[in-house]
């Protein structure tokens, strides 16, 4: 949590590698121990050996160290019906269950709904000639599409914003933030169950399986949670990475270097989801030259592994990957992040960056870059503000 893990991640890295290898001692607060995995092999091998180590919180030896106040609690979690904190079986039968809803998303309609809420949030600011787009854009574009396809009305996206970035930034709100938004989703179940709608609540409600109200809503928490603030930070991390690197200046204006190769290279180099919890050893082992025993978390460091030197033998002549998609920036092996929700989070996050350089041709960042500061959450990599300014343009309503 120091400094330089905001600003010199590469460093943080580099030392990490050096000093421990790809299996890194850690503390979590309150000085709870877990292992960062930051090599890419081993990481590989951490997520596709459920057997050695499962996804199984229940295995944790550090539960009757920690408070009730925990602030981490959230996001390791406890076995509860959710696609995330299920396994084996019963966690197969929730990923069905969230998988066939969320295919049933239409991506024509879905592209319409971003370009209509990328067009509302644009024009709130158009006409001012700056902005601050992380507040004003790129968080609530998704959440607000998201709610949208998931079966919310528009009104809940702001306090859905507020509490779910207080549970994914691990900090004092977290255990509120995450009660708070649970309650509004168990009362739009209530609501579906009475009036269901072409929507994915509803469509996950129809399933053929039976599940009860809490695991719909553990289901919708982990589909909004894992959907909200990593498809913000891709938008504001990819808008700054083309407002700063000289490789994607040109594109701004129809350049070499396109908009989804500024988004690939953000989810090798600059991933918003850079550490997630965890899997945990079914008995002692050995992994990376560490010594693992029954029961220690494993955190996957998956920007410390896209980082791995030995992941990296073949660049294009610029650095750029270009079409290498083997990155960790969806996790991978069972608990990955499911592909039609990475579809989802890519087409709202490409639907907003080309609506806001379309609308805001000339953009530019209205500080130095040296000056841009990281939200301060280890586990989510995105940027706290990211000012901009352009000239001023009248509201699509008035064109």
């Amino acid at each position: 949590m120091g400094p330089r893990f905001h600003t010199d991640l590469e460093a943080v890295y580099r030392d990490m590698r050096r000093d421990h290898g790809p299996v890194v001692p850690v503390t979590l607060p309150g000085d709870v121990p877990a292992w960062l995995v930051i090599g890419y092999r081993e990481l590989y091998q951490v997520t596709t050996d459920p057997v050695l180590f499962p996804r199984d919180q229940g295995l944790w030896n550090q539960w009757d160290t920690l408070p009730e106040d925990w602030p981490l609690r959230p996001m390791i979690g406890t076995r509860q019906p959710s696609v995330y904190f299920t396994v084996g079986e019963e966690h197969r039968r929730h990923l069905a269950m969230v998988q066939s809803a969320l295919e049933s998303v239409d991506h024509i309609e879905l592209r319409r709904t971003a370009e209509e809420l990328a067009d509302r949030l644009i024009d709130a600011f158009c006409g001012a000639g700056e902005s601050e787009i992380v507040s004003a854009y790129a968080k609530p574009l998704p959440l607000l599409t998201l709610a949208r396809i998931l079966g919310f009305p528009d009104s809940d996206g702001p306090e859905l914003i507020r509490f779910l970035t207080d549970m994914c930034d691990g900090g004092p709100d977290a255990l509120a933030g995450f009660e708070q938004a649970l309650a509004l989703m168990q009362q739009l179940i209530t609501r579906k169950h009475a009036t269901p709608g072409a929507d994915v609540l509803s469509a996950m409600l129809a399933h053929p399986d039976e599940f009860t109200d809490e695991a719909y809503a553990l289901n919708l928490m982990a589909i909004t949670s894992a959907g909200f603030l990593p498809t913000a930070d891709w938008i504001g991390n990819s808008v700054r990475l083309m407002l700063t690197d000289d490789r994607f200046a040109a594109s701004l204006t129809g350049g070499r270097h396109s908009i989804p190769e500024a988004m690939n290279e953000v989810l090798w180099e600059d991933t918003p989801t850079q550490i997630l919890a965890g899997r945990w050893a079914a008995r002692d082992t050995r992994l990376g030259g560490q010594v693992i025993a029954r029961g220690d978390m494993l955190l996957l460091g998956l920007a410390g592994a896209n980082g791995d030197p030995a992941a990296h033998t073949q660049h294009s002549a610029d650095g750029l990957r270009n079409s290498n998609f083997a990155h960790f920036a969806f996790s991978h092996g069972e608990y990955q992040c499911p592909f039609p929700a990475q579809e989802i989070a890519e087409v709202i996050a490409r639907t907003g960056i080309e609506v806001l350089l379309d609308r805001l041709p000339d953009l530019e960042l209205a500080i130095a870059p040296s000056t841009l500061a990281r939200r301060p959450s280890p586990f989510l990599r995105g940027m706290t503000v990211l000012p901009v300014r352009f000239a001023t343009t009248p509201p699509y309503g008035g064109r």
